[in-house]
């Protein structure tokens, strides 16, 4: 019987212990990633320039399509009117609705994508194509 007490003791007191915390958040850490779409780094370093010559500030022509790269993305779409149901929220953050302002930002050149929020293989592929385009040397 003393055993039986002492083993229910060991569990209730495992259970109690507290858990470990991540060190980061999983929302942090999409917010400090890269996310080229597939984009190879000249395909981003376009990608880059051409939100430049627009006038939205990618930060470094780096070729690596971060935070800074999607905010000026983001208001891109929202000033061209890309967005599906409201103004994107300027975030960097390449979320379904960033995803959907990007197809319908393609498709006013012609892509004909489907504006689902999915960067699926025909979205990527597309996004490839335009950015192929060396809007550095322009």
């Amino acid at each position: 019987m003393a055993a039986g007490g002492l083993a229910g003791a060991s569990a209730s007191f495992a259970t109690s212990q507290p858990t470990a915390k991540p060190a980061v958040s999983a929302q942090h850490v999409s917010i400090l990633a890269v996310n080229n779409l597939g984009l190879t780094t000249t395909q981003a370093k376009h990608w880059q320039c051409e939100l430049r010559m627009y006038h939205f500030d990618p930060g470094t022509i780096d070729g690596q399509l971060g935070t800074n790269s999607w905010k000026a993305a983001q208001k891109l779409f929202n000033e061209g009117l890309y967005y599906v149901d409201k103004p994107l929220v300027v975030d960097g953050i390449v979320g379904t609705e960033t995803i959907k302002a990007l197809q319908s930002y393609l498709n006013s050149e012609g892509w004909g994508l489907t504006v689902d929020g999915v960067a699926g293989s025909e979205t990527r592929a597309a996004f490839a194509s335009h950015s192929s385009v060396d809007f550095c040397s322009l």
